[in-house]
């Protein structure tokens, strides 16, 4: 299987199945004398952590991360970067495989069972792989270390909409993404969205999520026309997360709904001297090129596949069956990908820093 790399100057390739003993990331092209820790990346993966509320699956997995390579010990204790590739490895220490044993010929609808077999004429029914969420850890130990490549910027995630309930901007307050289970900004919301749950949880079925990402800091200049555009390596790196079906940056889709006075983002000049946009419909990139304005991007997740609700499908054989999946899964697997976007998203602004370095000086 190829295509388990992404990057040009920052490189991360993941490695690894949701079933196997371990899973980890190569990090090819992180610049020297950085400072960086296990604890420091630790912090990041316990966000995305399963097993942490009734609202995730219980599979219960520490995400110990161990760094293997890249980094050397100084003196006073830090470990620093040696601009040699970063080994990261995360152990699987729970896994119940005996649980996938009913489906191990029958495809899940709504999975990638079938293109999987189709492509590949072998899967791994035990979790589904690579194709399982499982492997987005290592994706947020690598995003971990991107944070830490361009200086003052500050990534941060929420989620903003499960199923049909959307929070009310109006009351959007950073300081409660932490305070209940969702990464939710507002603290009414994330009072509905528990007792909605609930119920999604308690009939064994599933439902998704839309979750926004911003960016702020980002230096103005990151980013190529036409062809390495910031906007495209961010939507092509959220798009790559598990489950993931739609991704917009800015207004996105309701740009449609707009006029062109009401979409410009209008400019002036600031009292630093500066300029200084009066709006940000663009989302902080412009022709594919960072404005220095926060950049703003949202994907949607689509309801976990796996369920217990007996769904129509084929054999491998083709035989027509029924399917329920046993097993511990997410309700709303968007929950999650809340760190995991603010990796992706750490990793495309980190991988455009560095370019844009190269190129400019």
């Amino acid at each position: 299987m190829s295509h388990n790399t992404f990057g040009h100057l920052f490189r991360v390739t993941t490695w690894g199945e949701s079933h196997g003993p371990a899973l980890g990331a190569i990090i090819d092209g992180c610049p020297p004398r950085i400072a960086v820790s296990e604890a420091e990346i630790q912090g990041w993966l316990d966000k995305r952590r399963p097993g942490q509320s009734r609202f995730t699956t219980q599979r219960r997995e520490p995400d110990e991360v161990r760094i293997l390579s890249g980094v050397l010990l100084q003196d006073d204790g830090t470990l620093l970067t040696t601009g040699t590739p970063i080994a990261l490895e995360i152990q699987n220490v729970d896994q119940r495989s005996k649980d996938y044993g009913d489906i191990k010929d029958r495809y899940r609808p709504g999975h990638a069972d079938f293109t999987y077999d189709t492509k590949y004429g072998i899967r791994d029914y035990r979790g589904g792989g690579r194709s399982s969420a499982r492997e987005t850890a290592a994706r947020v130990a690598a995003g971990a270390i991107a944070r830490k490549v361009v200086p003052g910027v500050s990534i941060r995630g929420a989620l903003v909409q499960i199923g049909p309930h959307a929070i009310d901007r109006s009351r959007w307050n950073w300081n409660e993404v932490d305070n209940n289970p969702f990464f939710c900004p507002d603290p009414v919301t994330a009072t509905l969205w528990e007792e909605y749950l609930d119920g999604i949880r308690k009939a064994g079925s599933s439902v998704g999520a839309v979750i926004e990402i911003v960016a702020e800091g980002v230096p103005a200049g990151l980013g190529a026309p036409i062809y390495a555009k910031l906007d495209q390596d961010i939507a092509a790196l959220l798009m790559s997360i598990n489950a993931v079906k739609g991704v917009e940056i800015g207004e996105g889709f309701a740009a449609a709904a707009l006029t062109g006075e009401e979409n410009a983002d209008e400019m002036r000049i600031g009292n630093d001297g500066e300029p200084l946009f009066l709006s940000n419909h663009a989302g902080g990139i412009l022709g594919g090129i960072s404005t220095g304005q926060p950049i703003i991007a949202r994907f949607a997740v689509k309801p976990t596949s796996s369920i217990l609700t007996t769904r129509r499908s084929i054999t491998a054989a083709g035989d027509e069956v029924d399917v329920m999946t046993k097993g511990r899964h997410d309700p709303c697997v968007g929950i999650r990908a809340v760190p995991i976007g603010e990796a992706m998203v750490a990793c495309a602004v980190a991988d455009h820093f560095l370019r844009h370095r190269g190129q400019n000086g």
